[in-house]
């Protein structure tokens, strides 16, 4: 498929430019089970594209728990930032891909769930933060997860391009959505957490990735 002239790339973190879905899931394995409570098959694709006080806030009232969202956020931000600082890796081909971009003169940002202090810890840990133009979460689109086009949106602005100008890459069937609502083109990457969606995520993709290298060069 040939992709139309962009002038910004617009990438996920989580499963999609870094490996890391695998860290969140030990670490609802991890915290559920201190709780003596089994991680039920639907909740990681569930909270997979909420903001990080709503899975909190979600996680207290599916599982009936007593702590507050903050006691929860730090729980997981203790257990999570080890990984994301010394461990995750990024997708095979993702930072060849990234530098290939920079080249071309593609201005390129990043929309992501993650709190800072995450998102900071992996982009430091695999020297690609210069690589970025802007960085945005959902807590700077008001707190509106990915089931809303906002973050995608507020992205392209920083980047000073339409939406129509940006390419979108992202692993979750609720963000591809949201994205292609906004008129950006979309690419989505393979990861194990979207692996039921796959077959829907295949077809109202622009295309289907399962590393960087297969990733789109016709700029």
């Amino acid at each position: 498929m040939v992709v139309s002239p962009v002038k910004a790339a617009i990438f996920d973190l989580d499963g999609t430019l870094l490996d890391s879905m695998g860290v969140w899931n030990q670490i609802d394995i991890d915290f559920l089970g201190r709780r003596g409570i089994a991680v039920p098959d639907d909740y990681m694709s569930t909270v997979a594209s909420m903001q990080f006080r709503q899975i909190a806030e979600y996680t207290i009232d599916r599982f009936a728990l007593q702590e507050t969202p903050e006691q929860v956020m730090a729980e997981w931000d203790e257990m999570a930032h080890a990984a994301y600082a010394t461990q995750v890796m990024p997708k095979a081909g993702a930072i060849a891909y990234l530098n290939e971009l920079k080249r071309f003169g593609v201005k390129l940002g990043v929309a992501t769930t993650l709190l800072p202090k995450l998102r900071e810890a992996a982009l430091a840990h695999l020297g690609i933060a210069e690589c970025f133009d802007a960085v945005v979460s959902v807590d700077d689109a008001g707190g509106v997860g990915k089931s809303k086009p906002d973050v995608y949106l507020l992205a392209a602005r920083r980047l000073g391009a339409e939406p129509s100008d940006c390419i979108v890459f992202e692993d979750l069937l609720v963000g591809i959505r949201s994205a292609k609502s906004a008129g950006m083109h979309v690419w989505a990457m393979y990861d194990d957490s979207s692996s039921a969606d796959w077959p829907e995520i295949e077809r109202i993709a622009d295309g289907a990735l399962h590393d960087f290298y297969e990733a789109p060069r016709n700029w």
